[in-house]
């Protein structure tokens, strides 16, 4: 509401743009008028620049139905169109709005997301991952995974690519050294495997996976 409280009325078209540096125009038809084209995507950026620099810029729209008249495209400087499908080439009024508003708000603001993701933890340092991968293989090659012998040295490639797609956090390798000690040493005191399966659950094998890592290409 408080946009249309700003909003001032003229008489007449030529009196709003009075003090413009610039005026757009939005239409959908081409209009036989040497103008330059641009659709929103190409005009905000330069609109926005111009703006920062102390210029004053205005869009034009036209009613619903018919849009801007030929003279009313003619006191522009250049034209906004929109690259839509040419056999419904017309967009309602708040759809030119909606679009051209968009792309300002996407020059203003360098398209940032208005909100990231939350770092909880800090990227893991380069060692703290080197010595997970060491005792994280030390204790598969006691378990007899890197098999055949001579594929070892593909299999702990693929095995390290695998987790630094990931891009582990430090509490990522945390808690990965902490499932894989869990699992070495068993259930810590107090705890049997029982107390860790879903009512009526049943410790089924999984398949074994290196068979996939062998695979790969070196």
């Amino acid at each position: 509401m408080h946009l249309l409280e700003a909003a001032a009325l003229f008489e007449t078209l030529e009196d709003a743009v009075l003090d413009l540096n610039f005026v757009w125009a939005t239409t959908a038809r081409e209009r036989g008028q040497h103008k330059q084209i641009l659709t929103p995507a190409e005009a905000m950026p330069d609109c926005a620049h111009k703006i920062a620099n102390g210029e004053k810029h205005g869009v034009l729209f036209g009613p619903e139905r018919t849009g801007l008249a030929n003279d009313e495209v003619a006191l522009a400087d250049a034209i906004i169109t929109f690259p839509v499908n040419p056999a419904f080439a017309s967009l309602n009024l708040a759809q030119a709005v909606l679009l051209t508003g968009y792309e300002w708000v996407r020059a203003v603001t360098d398209a940032r997301a208005p909100f990231a993701m939350v770092q909880r933890s800090p990227a893991a340092p380069r060692g703290m991952v080197l010595s997970f991968f060491a005792y994280l293989e030390g204790e598969l090659e006691r378990a007899g995974f890197f098999r055949p012998e001579a594929k070892q040295p593909v299999m702990r490639r693929n095995l390290r690519n695998m987790f630094h797609r990931m891009q582990l956090t430090e509490q990522d390798v945390r808690t990965l050294r902490g499932m894989v000690v869990r699992l070495v040493e068993g259930p810590r005191a107090g705890v049997t495997s029982d107390d860790k399966l879903p009512p009526g659950g049943k410790a089924t094998p999984s398949p074994d996976s290196n068979d996939s890592l062998a695979r790969d290409k070196d």
